[in-house]
């Protein structure tokens, strides 16, 4: 039924955490079990994930807090909550903060696996608004359908937006892109929270492509980045155009 993706779970009932974590990672999901907000959030900066289910009632760092947090960050990730808080007001909070779902204790496995799957299928989409699937730079491969990068043979699993994002660098490899650009064209705005999202997955690209020697990304400041490919100037290396 699912796709591997990778799915950070918050949950401070560890049985109830393993229960859930075991049903989906059963369906072929990838679950990251954290019992905590503070966990979760240092998770979330460390980590890519393609979903977030958070319980409310959270030590630390609740899951109304940890939730805007990573909306500060990411405007696009499900996010769902998952709590015995049953009162309108909370349930009119969590939308407010961008939840996709809001499920209440106690709650049928097998319907919410659906509901994370319906989510998927509404939020989170590989892109297909290009006839080209494979792009190539140096000893990296990006898989556009698959939201899959291949850096020197080492693969990693991008998510919607970090697949956007490095298809933009993938297709002007050598040119500059200035921010406007990446946040308009992917995030549709260039709020100052936005740009702080965007700057994160900067981040991380660079260290999913650290396993090629040849690429990296370089931040021109106060204007835009920059991925400069030094294979292209190699004796015998081939300029593709």
């Amino acid at each position: 039924m699912s796709d591997g993706r990778n799915i950070m779970l918050v949950e401070d009932d560890e049985s109830l955490g393993f229960l859930i974590k075991d049903s989906l990672d059963a369906c072929g999901w990838r679950v990251s079990l954290y019992t905590n907000g503070e966990q979760g959030l240092s998770a979330f900066h460390s980590h890519s994930f393609h979903a977030c289910i958070l319980d409310i009632m959270l030590p630390e760092k609740d899951g109304f807090e940890l939730a805007a947090e990573i909306r500060k960050f990411n405007q696009a990730i499900p996010i769902v909550f998952l709590t015995a808080k049953s009162q309108t007001a909370d349930r009119i909070r969590g939308f407010q903060l961008g939840a996709d779902d809001y499920v209440c204790k106690p709650f049928s496995m097998e319907e919410f696996k659906y509901r994370l799957e319906a989510i998927f299928k509404r939020s989170v989409n590989p892109p297909s608004d290009d006839s080209t699937s494979l792009l190539c730079a140096a000893d990296s491969v990006l898989d556009v359908s698959n939201l899959m990068l291949t850096a020197n043979g080492v693969s990693t699993r991008l998510t919607y937006k970090e697949c956007k994002l490095m298809q933009m660098f993938f297709r002007h490899t050598g040119k500059l892109i200035e921010r406007d650009v990446f946040l308009k064209s992917i995030w549709e705005d260039d709020g100052f929270f936005v740009a702080r999202s965007m700057d994160v997955f900067v981040s991380k690209l660079r260290k999913y492509l650290s396993y090629d020697n040849h690429l990296k990304i370089e931040n021109i400041r106060g204007v835009g980045y920059i991925m400069k490919d030094d294979s292209r100037s190699l004796p015998g290396s081939t300029v593709q155009k």
